[in-house]
């Protein structure tokens, strides 16, 4: 997972101690109403929606196009947002040890150009899933969370 040089900065100072970080995550989805899900690299977590941290200096609605861009190859149109969320369920431990609690500002866009392709650093895999697939979905935490609260999952 890339990490910016401000967190980085902080981590020096902090260690892994868990550090409360805004974030996107961005519902992706296609001419046929499918969503677009992925898979990090180096996990076993399940699928997960895109997204990440936003950047110092950066709005939240620049984050979600910059992060699906860089994860997935591809352009969105412009994000409306959904909601924003963050408690225990929005808390990851990375692989190194880092914690994070994420309050996540959650976009819904369709998919405007490019064909979608995993940046093989921080995903390796990724799908396009319709509404009646979710239930079924192998979904990690944060991405079955997310999708509860936003009314995308019913279970």
């Amino acid at each position: 997972m890339a990490m910016s040089s401000h967190l980085a900065r902080l981590r020096t100072i902090l260690g892994h101690e868990l550090i409360q970080l805004p974030s996107v995550s961005v519902l992706v989805v296609d001419d046929h109403a499918r969503l677009l899900l992925v898979r990090h690299a180096g996990s076993s977590d399940g699928w997960a929606v895109p997204g990440g941290a936003v950047d110092v200096g950066e709005s939240p609605a620049q984050a979600a196009i910059r992060e699906i861009r860089e994860e997935t190859g591809i352009q969105i149109g412009t994000p409306r947002l959904l909601d924003v969320l963050g408690g225990a369920d929005y808390e990851v431990t990375y692989p190194n040890g880092d914690r994070v609690a994420y309050v996540t500002a959650v976009y819904r866009a369709g998919h405007t150009d490019g064909t979608p392709t995993p940046d093989h650093d921080e995903i390796s895999e990724l799908g396009w899933f319709t509404p009646t697939q979710l239930p079924g979905v192998d979904l990690n935490r944060f991405a079955r969370a997310l999708l509860r609260a936003t009314g995308h999952l019913i279970t």
